[in-house]
């Protein structure tokens, strides 16, 4: 049975609601990944919209058209390995979500069951829900563990986050990267990829949370889910109302750079 996390109180004052799956959320929510549910939250709500988050779990029923946004988070191997059993069968509407364009984030292990297979560090193949074509192999007796860095060509943004993945991903098809490395693993350590970036679907290893050190990428998504759910309305731009809180993220990554080094 589906039931509500996190809701935005009196929500009868605000002027839009975006309706959220936290896709397996009671079982895949390590690496303090909850945390991207709280920021998209208070992304959304400065802009004028209550937000409903509803976990989506085993058995549950998934509707495209019942969300406006969904997020999936990062779990242990014994987690994912249940999940794979069961959300194979989210694949038709899962597919629909994604290539409609309907905004979705998916971190590690939810990035990972997103695509194709995943290989556990045990060598154990786990089926995906092949939505998306990616794949992931496993790695012998190594993890991807540390600070990562990441620049986005198209949007010209720099990532900022932490991996920590025994996973080696290879992106295919239409599929592009989150971004490419400047330091760090990313995606396999080969090609100098990190994450995924398709129509608005986005994936990565990032945990920490992901968006609380990269507030742009929750406005894209919370901005995209407004846009398609309300066309003739105007939000304000991202320096308007968030750039105050992306100070605050760089002045901390300058100081962690500064400590590293």
């Amino acid at each position: 049975m589906t039931y509500i996390s996190l809701q935005t109180e009196h929500a009868e004052n605000y002027s839009y609601h975006l309706h959220i799956a936290h896709l397996y959320g009671d079982l895949m929510n390590t690496y303090g990944d909850n945390g991207n549910i709280l920021l998209l939250k208070y992304i959304a709500e400065k802009l004028g919209a209550a937000t409903t988050f509803e976990i989506v779990s085993l058995k549950d029923a998934f509707k495209a058209e019942d969300y406006d946004l969904a997020f999936w988070g990062g779990g242990q191997d014994y987690e994912q390995s249940v999940v794979s059993e069961d959300s194979q069968r989210l694949h038709d509407e899962l597919s629909k979500f994604i290539e409609t364009g309907k905004p979705m984030l998916a971190i590690c292990g939810g990035f990972q069951l997103l695509g194709d297979y995943y290989v556990q560090a045990n060598g154990k193949r786990l089926e995906g829900t092949k939505a998306l074509p990616h794949y992931t192999l496993n790695q012998d007796h190594n993890r991807f563990i540390g600070d990562i860095e990441i620049h986005n060509d198209e949007f010209d943004e720099t990532y900022y986050g932490f991996e920590n993945h025994n996973g080696r991903t290879f992106l295919q098809g239409d599929e592009k990267a989150l971004g490419h490395v400047v330091y760090g693993q990313g995606n396999n350590d080969e090609d100098g990829t990190e994450g995924l970036h398709y129509k608005h679907t986005f994936g990565s290893y990032f945990h920490g949370p992901l968006l609380s050190r990269n507030p742009r990428i929750a406005y894209r998504l919370v901005m995209t889910a407004l846009q398609q759910k309300y066309p003739d309305a105007e939000f304000p731009p991202f320096e308007d109302k968030f750039a105050d809180l992306e100070d605050k993220v760089q002045v901390t990554d300058v100081k962690r750079k500064a400590e590293a080094s």
